[in-house]
């Protein structure tokens, strides 16, 4: 499809050299389509000291090119972004960025997608805003370490402020149902096409599990109910942990969980290495625990899982009963979570059920998430051009 003559601009949640997330996903699928500006959450001029990765970000221009079609800002502020006084002055001071930017590029904006509760929504003239709503901010509070009374103020304003609401997950809809009645919910998606090629890609050498291997692929934190996966490496399954830990999530029991010798953590993985991790795995686990803030989420790794042609094992998540597929098998609690994986790791995949998982996680492609974002954005422009 031939680009778009209008830029659309996608404020992240998380920097581009970070995990990829859901925003990242659609940026890239939007820039097949339309110019793409990429907009980093702000970084704190102090934060090479602390993270020296962050040097480079400020060595560079802070706009450049990623890839066709798509250019990446880091906005540099005052140092102390998450203290109150100091949180708007850095706000003020990322929007100044924004518009600069968007005057060095010169093209009108279509469509402002902002994915966190950064202040952006009405930064430049735009056709459509869109609130991309991932997660409920203020149930994970705690997780991210923030004044829950802030995260509710500033979700209440993004709410009223976008033309167009999207959540992730339809408990998150619900929840936000209060406030506004036309709240749109666009599940997660997977990256079907490089992921289906799983069974292909070179086997990671860094893996030494005899199989059938039950395997976990994402970040270990709080999210995760360390249980589940202790319960399967109990059964003296091979279990393999592919991602970074949080460090002071529940150390003693990963430091176990990791030193038994049916147990392998091979630590972060950049996303274009997930394919050879997911070519020795059998069964895929997605082990969150119980908490509203995982309840009204959803979760990536169950379709990665399923790309791949991997059945899983999960959590009773309303996000897995969704999906309706008998390939997502949902376990209440850790006996539960283990007896489903020894059941999976126990016979074959067959044709069928990798048939079955490619099917599924092709109708939740991010390249079909991008076209119903498209659809969503252009919604607004419509309705505004229709004769009263």
């Amino acid at each position: 499809m031939p680009a778009r003559e209008k830029l659309a601009i996608v404020v992240a949640g998380t920097s581009w050299d970070g995990v990829w997330q859901s925003e990242r996903h659609l940026a890239m699928q939007l820039a097949r389509r339309m110019p793409v500006l990429w907009v980093d959450p702000q970084m704190s001029r102090l934060s090479p000291l602390r993270d020296p990765s962050a040097r480079r970000a400020l060595r560079e221009d802070r706009l450049r090119p990623i890839s066709d079609n798509l250019l990446r800002l880091t906005p540099v502020t005052v140092p102390g972004v998450t203290r109150p006084f100091l949180r708007d002055v850095a706000a003020r001071e990322a929007r100044r960025a924004v518009r600069r930017a968007v005057d060095r590029i010169g093209m009108p904006v279509g469509m402002i997608v902002v994915a966190s509760l950064n202040d952006m929504l009405d930064v430049v003239p735009c056709e459509a805003s869109v609130f991309y709503g991932t997660d409920d901010y203020v149930a994970g509070a705690r997780l991210m370490g923030t004044d829950p009374a802030w995260l509710q103020r500033s979700t209440e304003r993004q709410l009223d402020l976008a033309d167009v609401v999207i959540a992730t997950s339809h408990v998150l809809a619900e929840r936000w149902s209060g406030h506004r009645d036309d709240i749109h919910v666009l599940p997660n998606g997977c990256d079907f096409d490089r992921l289906a090629t799983a069974d292909r890609a070179p086997p990671p050498d860094d893996v030494d599990l005899p199989g059938p291997i039950a395997g976990f692929l994402g970040h270990m934190s709080e999210r995760i109910d360390v249980g589940m996966l202790d319960a399967v490496a109990a059964t003296g399954a091979s279990v393999l942990l592919v991602g970074p830990r949080q460090p002071t999530f529940e150390i003693a029991r990963l430091e176990a969980l990791f030193a038994r010798p049916n147990v392998q953590w091979v630590g972060a993985k950049h996303f274009s290495e997930l394919p050879s991790y997911l070519r020795v795995i059998d069964v895929g686990l997605t082990p969150y625990s119980q908490s509203a803030f995982n309840r009204a989420s959803f979760p990536l790794k169950t379709l990665d899982y399923l790309a791949a042609g991997r059945p899983v094992v999960a959590s009773d998540l309303p996000a897995h009963h969704w999906l309706d597929t008998g390939q997502v098998h949902i376990a209440r609690d850790p006996e539960e979570f283990a007896r489903a994986t020894s059941a999976l790791l126990s016979s074959p995949r067959s044709p069928q059920t990798v048939c079955e998982c490619h099917r599924v996680a092709a109708r939740n492609s991010w390249e079909a998430r991008a076209s119903e974002l498209l659809e969503l954005g252009e919604a607004p422009v419509s309705a505004g051009s229709a004769a009263p």
